[in-house]
């Protein structure tokens, strides 16, 4: 009954700030639960949703290569600005933080409540994306072992 309370509470949340990919997310949580034994469906979605998710942004970032919008001179222009560079860096960043975050959460499955709950703070409240839970749990163990903490 708590989680059904706590989803209900995210999906309030969500409609009162406006935040449609929560709203979406919340609902479909809630009714995949209503769903008798419904259980396998929850742990399969666990397991395997963040690699669906990951699939489908590289599905829609690559949409402009396929459609010419993006082309070779445009990566090779990447590479002439400081700006360019610093784009490939802050990928490489990002990419190497999100497998840091992976591992970091099968060690320390406790900090997902913090890390969902920062998500939510900072997507309703602060207009932001819900993409950030595995690259704010990199940038946590990186943090952590910064300042010397035992996970």
């Amino acid at each position: 009954m708590g989680s059904w309370l706590f989803l209900i509470g995210i999906l309030a949340i969500a409609i009162w700030g406006k935040n449609q990919s929560l709203i979406v997310a919340a609902a479909v949580v809630l009714i995949i639960m209503a769903i008798p034994n419904s259980q396998r469906i929850l742990q399969l979605v666990e397991k395997q949703g963040i690699n669906w998710g990951v699939t489908i942004i590289s599905i829609a970032i690559l949409i402009p290569i396929a459609t010419g919008q993006i082309g070779f001179q445009d990566l090779i222009n990447a590479f002439k600005s400081p700006v360019g560079w610093i784009a490939v860096f802050c990928g490489i960043l990002v990419s190497i933080l999100s497998a840091r975050g992976v591992s970091f959460l099968a060690v320390s499955p406790e900090v997902t409540v913090a890390l969902v709950f920062g998500t939510i703070l900072g997507v309703v409240f602060l207009k932001g994306i819900a993409a950030g839970p595995i690259i704010a749990s990199g940038i946590a163990f990186c943090i952590l072992q910064i300042l010397n903490v035992k996970i």
